[in-house]
C-alpha cells in the first residue's frame, strides 16, 4: 500500500507541475467518451423501439370502411379468416377501439372523454403465424369489400432495424478512430512529462530503480487522467440525455407508445463501460511513451 500511495503522490504531483498538458488530455478523451455515449444511447433506444414494434410484426389491424353494413363487415371477417397462415381474427368496434387507445394513452386517456364523436373505426385484429403469412395478409386484405386500410408494421421494422444496424457499424468505427486517437494524446502527454523529468529520471536509475518503479507514477497518471475523463463524460451524457428525453416528452412517449431506456440505468452502463475504456487508454498511452524512453 505504501508502494501505491507514493505512486499517486507522483502522479498528482507531476499532474500539478504539467497542469496544461493533462488538462488538455481530460478535455480530448472527455469529448471522444461523449461522442460515444451519445451513440450509445441513439443505438439501446433504437434498438428497444425495434424490438418493441416487432412484437406486433405478427398482429395485423383492418379497418372497415364509415358505414359498411354488418353483413360486409361479416363477410369481410370471413374472407380474412380464409387467408392462408392467419392464426386469430378478432373484431373491434369503434368504442372497443376508443378504449384500446385511451389504454394506450396511459393517465392521460381522460383527454378522449368528451369527443363530439368517435372517429375511431371498427375493423379486425388479425394475428398470423409468421412473417410470411403477415406479407399474405397484407396484400390479399385490401381486396376484400368494405376493407379501408390495412395497418402492417413491417417497414417500420425493417427500416429501424438498419438504422440500428447503422449506428451499431458507426459507433464500433468510431470508437476505434477515438480509442487510437485518445492513446496518442495521452502517450505524447506522457512523454513531455517525461521529458520534464528526464534528469530525475536518470538519477533514479543511476541509483538502481527499477524500469517498474520509475514507470508507475507515469501509469497511474494515465489512469487518473482516464476515470477523471470517464466520470465527466458519464455526467455530460446523462445531462443531455435527460435533457432530450425531457424536451420530448413523456405524455408524446405514451401516447406514441415508444419506451426510452431509464436514465440511470443508462449511465450505470455507462460508468462502467467508460472507466474500463479510460483505464485502459491511460495504461496503454502511458506504457507505450515511457517504454520508448526505457527503452525496454
Amino acid at each position: 500500500m505504501s508502494r501505491v500511495g507514493y505512486n499517486l503522490k507522483q502522479a498528482f504531483s507531476q499532474m500539478g507541475r504539467n497542469k496544461g498538458m493533462y488538462f488538455t488530455s481530460v478535455l480530448a478523451i472527455t469529448a471522444m467518451m461523449l461522442i460515444l455515449g451519445l451513440f450509445f444511447v441513439a443505438f439501446v433506444n433504437v434498438n428497444l423501439f425495434a424490438k418493441s414494434i416487432g412484437k406486433d410484426y405478427n398482429v395485423i389491424q383492418i379497418y372497415m370502411k364509415d358505414g359498411s353494413t354488418p353483413e360486409v363487415i361479416e363477410a369481410a371477417g370471413e374472407a380474412i379468416k380464409n387467408i392462408e397462415g392467419v392464426d386469430k381474427v378478432e373484431y373491434v368496434n369503434k368504442e372497443q377501439a376508443l378504449d384500446i387507445l385511451k389504454e394506450s394513452w396511459g393517465d392521460n386517456g381522460y383527454l378522449l372523454e368528451n369527443l363530439p364523436e368517435n372517429p375511431l373505426p371498427e375493423g379486425y385484429t388479425v394475428n398470423v403465424s409468421d412473417k410470411d403469412a403477415a406479407n399474405n395478409v397484407a396484400a390479399s386484405a385490401p381486396g376484400i369489400e368494405g376493407v379501408d386500410d390495412v395497418v402492417y408494421y413491417r417497414d417500420t421494422i425493417e427500416k429501424l432495424a438498419q438504422i440500428s444496424h447503422f449506428i451499431e457499424v458507426g459507433s464500433l468505427i468510431a470508437m476505434a478512430f477515438l480509442v487510437i486517437v485518445s492513446i496518442v494524446i495521452v502517450a505524447n502527454t506522457i512523454k513531455l512529462t517525461v521529458f520534464n523529468r528526464e534528469k530525475e529520471i536518470g538519477i533514479m536509475k543511476y541509483l538502481g530503480a527499477t524500469n517498474w518503479f520509475v514507470r508507475a507514477p507515469f501509469i497511474w497518471g494515465g489512469i487518473i487522467v482516464g476515470v477523471l475523463s470517464s466520470i465527466i463524460a458519464t455526467g455530460l451524457t446523462y445531462l443531455i440525455y435527460t435533457k432530450i428525453t425531457g424536451i420530448v416528452g413523456s405524455d408524446i412517449m405514451r401516447i406514441l407508445s415508444v419506451s426510452v431506456v431509464p436514465a440511470s440505468q443508462i449511465t450505470n452502463v455507462l460508468l462502467i463501460m467508460f472507466l474500463c475504456l479510460g483505464i485502459g487508454i491511460g495504461i496503454i498511452g502511458s506504457a507505450i511513451s515511457i517504454r520508448r524512453f526505457l527503452n525496454v
